[in-house]
């Protein structure tokens, strides 16, 4: 029902995370000005509602004070893939998880860092269960459950 995009683009994600739930709320961020008013007319034009895109730099929205007292039910990290920003989103989201929620890390193997990030969030103690499809690693923190990695191979 409350879902974060941290990496707009043009917005296919963003629209294909809408169209799953069309009465989810969606926050979705993205760092520059020109891309995210191409997504708006995007969202615009297939009545998009339940998305409120937001021009920012990813770390001042994931502000913990302005974090205060929200989950999210769905996390989509695709914004900056590099080891120190990737774990930076990490722990300051952290405070949003519920014992349901879900993040998705895309390109998990995109470089070393990103392979380096992947292999600190899988062995974190509050994560219970990743699954790992290459392009993206799946993250689970329902805490009766035990911990487990799991990676799909197509």
């Amino acid at each position: 029902n409350s879902i974060l995009e941290i990496g707009t683009s043009l917005g296919l994600a963003t629209s294909a995370l809408s169209l799953g739930n069309t009465k989810s709320k969606i926050i979705t961020l993205e760092g520059c000005a020109n891309t995210a008013n191409q997504c708006q007319l995007q969202l615009e034009k297939f009545n998009l509602n339940n998305v409120t895109l937001i021009t920012t730099e990813f770390s001042k929205f994931l502000n913990p004070i302005a974090l205060k007292n929200t989950n999210f039910d769905l996390i989509y990290f695709d914004g900056n893939h590099s080891k120190k920003a990737t774990l930076d989103y990490f722990e300051m989201l952290l405070p949003t998880i519920t014992n349901t929620s879900v993040w998705i890390f895309d390109d998990i193997h995109w470089s070393l860092e990103m392979e380096e990030a992947w292999q600190i969030i899988k062995n974190h103690s509050k994560v219970k269960v990743t699954i790992d499809t290459f392009q993206w690693g799946f993250v689970f923190f329902r805490s009766e459950q035990e911990k487990e990695h799991f990676v799909i191979r197509t």
